[in-house]
């Protein structure tokens, strides 16, 4: 298990730009699958974007592809997702996951806590 917490959410304006990181603890880390979700006011959970544990393999949701970008740093155990020309849908609050097992279903994963973002027209 890691204990995951999501920053640098916030109000911007649409077109404009945000950097969220997850700060994980956890000595396995280094091993999760990592990804991100987010849920808009009245809609479910989807799924964003993902990276394998090594950095190399990542896939996007068509609707960001091309605009965000997910990263990790795991020696400073940090997953990182670089929001760029945001859209008003963009709006949600933005969920940090990560599962151990390879191909491992949502009932796997660990979450943080979530971080708003909110783009204004």
């Amino acid at each position: 298990q890691v204990q995951l917490v999501e920053s640098g959410g916030g109000l911007v304006q649409a077109g404009g730009s945000l950097r969220l990181s997850c700060a994980a603890s956890g000595r396995t880390f280094s091993r999760y699958v990592m990804a991100w979700f987010r849920q808009a006011p009245g809609k479910e959970r989807e799924f964003v974007a993902r990276i394998s544990w090594n950095g190399i393999s990542t896939y996007y949701a068509d609707f960001v592809k091309g605009r965000f970008t997910i990263s990790r740093d795991n020696v400073k155990n940090t997953v990182y997702l670089q929001m760029n020309s945001l859209k008003p849908e963009d709006t949600a609050v933005y969920y940090c996951a990560g599962t151990p097992q390879f191909g491992g279903g949502l009932d796997t994963y660990d979450w943080g806590q979530g971080t708003l973002v909110t783009v204004s027209s």
